[in-house]
């Protein structure tokens, strides 16, 4: 894709298409969520060629879209939306990523962040020991064949079932914390012993686990129906399925290079691999990733265990309550059976979200019934010196992205520019002077994770804001952060 004026094309605010002539072979044209100071660098990362691509992929439905978060990713752009026709449609690994529900899980407390202020240091010390982080990084629950199947199967139950969380978080978790029907025997060896230690861990690269103040409230009928207020402290854990998820993708994409030969997809990038869904190599892959996509919803909730741990035995003799409850957890790189109402008819399709999040509007019948009037949280984390989001989800999302927002800041530097570019910066006392508390565990992980290495979250919110795709709730303010 040329540097050329004509790319994009600005069809309404925050919306930009790419014409389904621009490129040979395109069934349905590109659609980018941005604003207009970002389309530069947009065009500049060849990411919106990605979106032209997939739009050539067999049984696309609508648009191929992406977020304003938008980068290069392995075949898909990260913040890529597709959705497909479940008869004439297919289904990709790179339409999902590596790291399988890489997801946010939000808790809110009763603490307020003046209360806490001085114990920030000590907190973010005691979270950096409990809760294990970085590169083969293993937990406290251990598990054997047996128990892993079930994990891979039941997901966030299974944590339920061990008496480590409760069935009131499974109701403030996507799905519930368990997509139904995945087979863990699709699952190799490797994949599985990946993951025996790894249940309770954060990871490294962009996973983070952070304390945070609400800084500002936006909407406050909203706020209040999340439990959220100004001041407030809260807890976010990004992470994902760890080793597994990449075993699982990788696995999974050898077979689709198979199954690309096998029935005669043409692609134009040999790295959009994929098959049909109602096809055995289809059945089995999304049988795989939902079991990538359980372990992250138990890694995740097994988190929340620890870090509750930790806030109750820190303030055990205070009068302090932190009373850590979930506010929601939703997931970021997924493929999912969902319903749409595509020229006036419902029909069922397989929607893949890589970098991007569900958001759901009021009224859907997947909300808790706390939430139903108002819509589903979408948590946006931001990067460890800037802020993070909370948004509420639309009936526009549905109506123009099918239920999707961003899922971040998105990169603009890779890990190596960054590392380039700030080797002679000491950056946790450069986020010190700002009030910010970081421990990492990796040489380089603040480097390559530095602020400057994303865009500002702020444009990035306000551009699926002023789209309507998903609207401003709450922006959170990072007080501690952990980092693998």
């Amino acid at each position: 894709m040329s540097n050329s004026d004509n790319i994009l094309k600005q069809i309404a605010p925050y919306r930009w298409r790419i014409p389904v002539d621009y490129q040979a072979g395109m069934r349905v044209p590109g659609e980018i969520i941005a604003s207009e100071r970002m389309i530069p660098q947009i065009i500049n990362d060849k990411a919106a060629s990605q979106v032209a691509n997939v739009a050539t992929m067999p049984g696309i439905v609508g648009a191929s879209m992406a977020m304003p978060d938008i980068h290069w990713g392995y075949g898909f752009p990260i913040g890529g939306v597709a959705a497909f026709d479940l008869d004439e449609g297919v289904i990709s690994p790179g339409g999902v990523g590596y790291d399988i529900n890489c997801g946010v899980t939000l808790l809110k407390s009763k603490l307020t962040a003046s209360e806490i202020r001085k114990d920030i240091p000590s907190l973010v010390d005691a979270l950096f020991a409990e809760v294990p982080c970085g590169v083969g990084s293993e937990g406290s629950i251990r598990l054997n064949n047996k128990s892993m199947n079930a994990v891979l199967e039941r997901g966030a139950r299974w944590l339920i079932e061990q008496g480590l969380a409760s069935n009131d978080d499974l109701e403030l978790m996507e799905e519930k914390g368990c997509l139904t029907n995945g087979d863990a025997s699709l699952l190799s060896k490797r994949a599985k012993e990946r993951a025996l230690k790894q249940l309770g861990t954060l990871g490294s690269g962009n996973h983070f686990l952070e304390i945070q103040v609400v800084e500002e409230i936006f909407d406050k009928t909203a706020a209040d129906a999340f439990g959220l207020f100004k001041g407030q402290t809260v807890v976010m854990i990004h992470s994902g399925s760890r080793g597994l998820g990449h075993q699982v993708c990788d696995d999974s994409l050898k077979k689709m290079q198979d199954a690309v030969r096998r029935y005669g997809l043409e692609l134009p990038d040999r790295q959009l691999a994929c098959t049909p869904i109602k096809s055995r190599e289809g059945e089995e892959y999304l049988s795989a990733m939902k079991c990538a996509a359980n372990f992250a919803w138990a890694n995740r909730l097994a988190m929340v265990g620890l870090i509750r741990s930790v806030f109750n035995d820190f303030y055990r003799k205070s009068i302090l309550n932190p009373d850590l409850s979930m506010l929601w957890d939703v997931c970021h790189n997924i493929a999912k059976i969902e319903n749409f109402e595509i020229e006036g008819k419902n029909r069922a399709l397989c929607v893949h979200r890589k970098g991007a999040t569900r958001s759901v509007g009021p009224g859907d019948a997947s909300l808790p019934p706390k939430y139903r009037h108002i819509g589903q949280p979408v948590l946006i984390p931001g990067d460890m010196g800037r802020a993070s989001y909370v948004l509420v989800g639309t009936e526009e999302a549905r109506r123009t992205s099918f239920s999707s927002a961003c899922h971040g800041a998105g990169r603009v530097l890779s890990r190596k520019a960054a590392v380039r570019a700030t080797k002679n910066t000491n950056i946790r006392h450069s986020l010190a002077k700002r009030g910010i508390v970081v421990r990492s565990q990796g040489k380089w992980t603040l480097n390559e994770e530095v602020p400057e290495a994303y865009k500002d979250v702020d444009d990035v919110v306000e551009a699926v804001h002023g789209a309507g795709i998903s609207l401003k709730v709450a922006r959170l303010k990072p007080m501690g952060t952990v980092k693998g």
